[in-house]
């Protein structure tokens, strides 16, 4: 959907230049790498879930990684030695519009950007994903496909961890909470009816409930709990992430960190106790979290974070939203959420 601008290596045999086409339908084969320019892979393809097959690799030593729709890690950067190639595969969401629900459609089709420290493209074939499972994300700017640097989300960086078969459907939306995520049509209406049999639905909302009362608050995640379950998807209850917030004595142990709103509502344990009463898987991302801003300490955690570039303690760097993904990676293997082949660790 987005072209992204990146340096990329071809083969000679392909031409010095190479232009976008439709989808091969003149030739009746998967759309393949003549689709490629420097750096940009542009797919006519109609919304879907599709198969991405790349060869990776050249005469030089390379490293690559792919990224797509609005700035999605699809494939961690991939180290080839020189002379030779490796195959990877992904599975991407293709949807309209292309990043936050609410957000501008994009361009039609999928949109790929090869980069990484020297790229090496040999190859790429896009088919339509006939046997996979989707994990749908719903939650808030913490979340989100977000469309311009230094920002990120954790959803828009889970699909580098996640192999062919398992695809990610990230609908969460910036400044929305329980409330306004089910009142919205754009958003939950439209979310609920996409679920299929099968789907994992994380649900993360919190950040923006500042003035939810409880039982409001607890009646929104059951709403959803029992719409997921309806449509014959999973659901799985997310804890929102810590903001970074600490006490005099380097914890985390305040209102502000661990999101406890003004009227008192402390939303992880909400959460929780949601999850437990519903029989709900549960991710404790903010326990997990805490941890890991406490354990790296005022400076240290400075990275995961805009706190240097916006003084802004609640979103993640491209890096934090990186790490906090590969929390909830860990968590979806160790509750048996997904298989272990389903996933890249390491």
């Amino acid at each position: 959907m987005r072209r992204v601008t990146a340096a990329l290596l071809v083969p000679a045999a392909l031409g010095a230049a190479l232009t976008a086409t439709p989808a091969q339908a003149r030739t009746g084969r998967p759309p393949g790498i003549e689709n490629c320019t420097a750096g940009a892979c542009h797919f006519d393809v109609p919304p879907g879930t599709y198969d991405v097959t790349v060869r990776l690799g050249g005469a030089a030593a390379s490293s690559t990684r792919v990224t797509g729709e609005t700035r999605r890690s699809l494939l961690p950067e991939t180290a080839v030695p020189a002379g030779e190639h490796v195959t990877r595969s992904f599975t991407v969401d293709v949807r309209t519009p292309e990043g936050e629900p609410t957000g501008p459609d994009g361009t039609p089709g999928l949109d790929l950007a090869v980069g990484g420290s020297a790229p090496a493209l040999a190859g790429i074939r896009v088919t339509p994903a006939r046997h996979s499972r989707r994990i749908i994300l719903i939650g808030d700017s913490t979340v989100c496909d977000q469309p311009a640097d230094p920002y990120s989300g954790w959803g828009q960086q889970l699909p580098q961890y996640l192999r062919k078969g398992l695809s990610v459907a990230n609908h969460a939306d910036s400044g929305e909470s329980t409330v306004t995520y089910l009142q919205n049509p754009q958003l939950w209406a439209t979310v609920q009816h996409r679920i299929r049999p099968g789907d994992l639905v994380l649900v993360q909302l919190a950040h923006n409930d500042k003035t939810t009362d409880a039982a409001t608050y607890r009646a929104n995640l059951e709403t959803m709990v029992a719409g997921i379950r309806e449509k014959g998807g999973e659901p799985v209850l997310v804890t929102p992430i810590v903001r970074r917030w600490f006490n005099a004595d380097g914890t985390l142990d305040n209102t502000t960190a661990l999101l406890v709103n003004g009227l008192g509502v402390d939303h992880p344990a909400v959460i929780r106790a949601v999850a437990a009463a519903q029989d709900v898987p549960l991710i404790d991302l903010t326990a997990k979290t805490k941890a890991l801003v406490e354990s790296l300490g005022p400076e240290g955690s400075k990275a995961l974070y805009l706190s240097d570039e916006k003084r802004d303690n609640t979103h993640t760097s491209v890096h934090g939203a990186t790490v906090y993904a590969g929390l909830v990676r860990d968590e979806l293997l160790a509750r048996h959420l997904v298989p272990e082949g389903a996933v890249r660790v390491g």
